[in-house]
């Protein structure tokens, strides 16, 4: 059974919550709920990032020294 790519869900989620929060639709409690479950979200992918990273600098690593690379050089295209 192949695993869900729960990040994307989340940036997913996030990007709904965002959404509902800009629209001015729905009532103060409505947007206080969200805006929690959003803050959470957004913990969770940021923590997902930095576990992505940790992984991206062991596999750079060379000669016992990290060896890391600005993801800025590359061309926006590439990415």
């Amino acid at each position: 059974m192949k695993e869900k790519p729960v990040f994307e869900e989340d940036l997913k989620k996030l990007q709904k919550i965002v959404e509902d929060l800009s629209s001015g639709k729905i009532t103060l409690g409505e947007s206080l709920k969200k805006y929690e479950e959003g803050v959470k979200i957004a913990q969770s992918c940021s923590l997902a990032l930095t576990e992505a990273q940790r992984k991206v600098e062991l596999l750079m690593k060379k000669d016992g020294k990290i060896s890391l690379e600005k993801f800025d050089d590359v061309d926006p295209e590439e990415r």
